[in-house]
């Protein structure tokens, strides 16, 4: 019998690992394309004078800062809390977003003074065929890349992965509108169509960083789970009928960890046997919520409501 249950361990294990590695290839395969994207649109951009193209590469160098970062979570979701970083190293992704949000927020601002500068000085863009065929090739690389991470997405099902996945299908689109822009130039010879959307793009990113950059601020204010999550929660430890009531509930996230606060008040006569049993069933079902995270749950257990009596005289 202990023989079975260690070659069941064994092959879960290896699936784990199998899933853990398929996850860390998407990431590394998405940072390569995005890096590779971003010097060839950079160059190109730079010889035939395309703001539109070089805005597209600073919006390809966001995509790779992104997946460089989801690489970075992946990596460190592996890690456990040690003896002197407690509660594990999740915030050193909100330090690292916010970095990133502002490095952006700078390159979107240099798009769009390039493409005012560009507009008012009249200027030209040379070799107009080069800069439609490195878009051309951006998409098709783009739409490869989004294949292969769906495919990892729906294999692992890992939210990281699927939120790379959204991007790029974002970042096919913004692609598109460039490319479209270039062939208008071509048939127009309206070389302000570029500048134009160049501002456009550069607000674009600018846009996404405030948000990427107001994310890892709110992660390192340890900012509450989303409200459907913790009303969630709060139904289903209504939904145990040997908890009574329950208060102070608070939640927080840091990297591949929920960690959640709750008071659950009991029946003053229960035994604390009972009432331990009743905790850990009512953990566990917190823990059915979301299974792909870590969840950490702090319980506190009272004989009676009085959290609204006595609320002036502590804080949750």
């Amino acid at each position: 019998m202990v023989t079975i249950k260690k070659k069941r361990y064994k092959k879960m294990e290896f699936g784990e690992k199998n899933r853990i590695e398929l996850e860390q290839i998407g990431t590394i395969t998405a940072t390569t394309v995005a890096l590779i994207l971003t010097i060839l649109k950079v160059s190109v951009g730079v010889v035939t004078g395309s703001v539109a193209v070089i805005a597209s590469s600073l919006d390809s160098l966001l995509d790779m800062f992104i997946s460089m970062f989801n690489t970075f979570a992946l990596k460190m979701a592996k890690q456990k809390p040690t003896e002197k970083f407690n509660y594990g190293f999740g915030k050193i992704e909100g330090i690292a977003t916010l970095l990133e949000g502002g490095l952006i927020i700078l390159s979107g601002g240099f798009v769009i003074f390039e493409g005012i500068r560009k507009l008012l000085t009249h200027s030209q863009i040379d070799k107009l065929e080069l800069s439609i065929w490195v878009m051309g090739i951006s998409m098709v690389a783009t739409t490869g890349l989004i294949g292969f991470m769906g495919y990892i997405a729906n294999r692992t099902n890992n939210i990281i992965i699927r939120s790379d996945l959204l991007h790029y299908k974002v970042d096919l689109l913004t692609n598109g509108a460039v490319l479209i822009a270039l062939f208008l130039v071509q048939l127009t010879g309206y070389s302000q169509i570029d500048f134009i959307l160049s501002i456009l793009i550069g607000s674009y990113i600018i846009k996404e960083a405030i948000q990427i950059g107001r994310e890892g601020l709110e992660l390192l204010l340890d900012v509450s789970l989303p409200s459907q999550l913790v009303n969630k929660i709060g139904e289903t430890i209504r939904a145990h009928p040997k908890v009574a009531d329950f208060h102070c509930l608070k939640t927080r996230k840091s990297g591949p960890r929920n960690f959640v606060e709750v008071h659950l008040v009991f029946d003053p006569k229960m035994s604390i046997e009972e009432a331990h049993r009743i905790v850990e069933e009512v953990e566990e079902s917190i823990r059915q919520l979301d299974k792909q995270v870590k969840w950490i749950i702090l319980t506190h257990i009272d004989p009676s409501d009085d959290f609204h009596i006595n609320k002036t005289l502590h804080e949750c």
